[in-house]
């Protein structure tokens, strides 16, 4: 695997989670835990989209391979990260997780797609 390819996957699919975290655990102290994901997930997603429209170009193929490799690095540091180590007492996954799953894999998806070719 070459360089940028191992940025736009690991790279920015990091980095944009650990930002989703981050601001989650800043918001926790501030809001209703109910509330955070409903909160951040309007905030990601634009940033989401900035880096994928304005960081990242390449194949549709490669959107596909950041697209699957966003979403294994949302669910597996979800998990250990949050759900393991916070042990929610009303549990993690809800809509608002679900929603930021799709996304998570459906945006560099429609990126992408749209990109000029």
């Amino acid at each position: 695997m070459n360089r940028k390819v191992l940025m736009d996957t690991l790279g920015w699919g990091f980095l944009l989670w650990l930002f989703g975290y981050g601001l989650g655990i800043l918001l926790f102290t501030i809001v209703p835990a109910s509330a955070i994901g409903w909160i951040i997930t309007p905030i990601g997603t634009l940033i989401t989209l900035y880096v994928l429209f304005k960081k990242i170009s390449g194949s549709f193929k490669h959107y596909l391979l950041i697209s699957v490799s966003w979403t294994l690095i949302a669910i597996v540091f979800d998990y250990f990260f949050l759900v393991k180590a916070f042990n929610p007492a009303d549990g993690y996954y809800k809509l608002d997780v679900y929603l930021y799953y799709a996304l998570t894999f459906t945006l560099p998806l429609i990126a992408g797609w749209s990109k000029p070719k």
